[in-house]
């Protein structure tokens, strides 16, 4: 689905890129092509590229000299599907690898995940280090977690054993269990809205949009990546994250990582950027687009003095 952007509609670009496995996927960039900066966000677990919509139109509004990038993961929104054992996380790094060597060649770029995007970032990040304080230049971890999704909040369902029966149901019968997730939407979207943002009252816009991206979101995507999700720590790549300027930012109502997660992350990377959003849930970025954008912005700043070869034009 699409959303009423204030950005020129010219000014993006699409672009699709072939991953290393041949699976398509859906990129938009904004900006010039050539800027001293480039800036990728990338959404989380049953979400797309318009969960960002706001917070890249504010960003696109501050600085006119980086670029932004914003691409659907495998799966999700408007990237083809993939087989189901390519929906794992160490997937989505390559894939971000792949979604760079084309939209940012060269010149230094900030990474900046929500959610499952954070999650890539980091396993990017593992993959790569030698990238970190060189193409690297700066992270932002957003209502994300490096280990333990688990052990807390509503991760902890993920232990319950209906995660496995639901996960072989889909691996037998995908057709049918989209059909049932289907006819299941309504009745599922209050679990839904407790899980992203508690009992807090949110706007109809924001709610509306957070159902229609899971809505829309494959059953076999949804189910596949939940077992990465159990198994996935990355807190031995935190310390290179201490070369770079890094973000690390939550909302005190966040139910599905709950800010534990956040404290632990900004605890172990130096001179982190810690901001944490009072009253606002796991879709901070969308609840609370102005504040996100602020602290990406401080990032952008940031990274751009440690890089010493470009400089960020401020805007009215």
């Amino acid at each position: 689905m699409s959303i009423p952007s204030t950005i020129v509609t010219s000014a993006e670009r699409r672009v699709t890129v072939s991953a290393e496995d041949g699976v398509a996927l859906a990129v938009r960039a904004y900006g010039a092509p050539d800027a001293e900066l480039t800036v990728v966000l990338l959404h989380g677990h049953c979400l797309r590229t318009e969960s960002w919509t706001d917070v890249r139109d504010a960003l696109l509004r501050q600085y006119s000299g980086a670029q932004v990038v914003c691409y659907d993961h495998r799966g999700h929104g408007d990237s083809a599907a993939a087989s189901r054992q390519t929906y794992n996380l160490a997937q989505l790094g390559h894939d971000l690898r792949d979604v760079l060597d084309v939209v940012a060649p060269t010149g230094p770029v900030v990474l900046v995940g929500h959610s499952m995007g954070g999650m890539a970032v980091l396993t990017y990040a593992s993959q790569r280090p030698h990238e970190i304080g060189t193409r690297v230049v700066g992270v932002g971890l957003i209502a994300t977690a490096a280990s333990g999704l688990a052990d807390a909040g509503f991760g902890r369902l993920l232990r319950n054993p209906v995660v496995s029966v639901f996960q072989a149901a889909v691996r037998q019968a995908p057709v049918l269990m989209q059909h049932a997730k289907l006819l299941a939407c309504k009745v599922f979207a209050p679990v839904i809205r407790t899980a992203e943002f508690g009992n807090r009252r949110v706007s109809p816009r924001v709610l509306a949009l957070a159902n229609a991206m899971h809505n829309e979101t494959p059953i076999v995507t949804m189910a596949s990546f939940l077992s990465g999700f159990m198994v996935y720590d990355r807190t031995d790549t935190l310390a290179v994250l201490s070369r770079i300027p890094t973000l690390v930012l939550c909302g005190s109502a966040d139910l599905m990582t709950p800010p534990s997660h956040s404290v632990a992350m900004a605890a172990a990377v130096e001179y982190s950027d810690f901001v944490l959003v009072e009253g606002a849930g796991h879709s901070v970025i969308m609840e609370q687009p102005s504040r996100v954008a602020e602290a990406v912005a401080r990032l952008l700043t940031r990274a751009g003095g440690a890089n010493k070869g470009s400089h960020l034009a401020l805007v009215a």
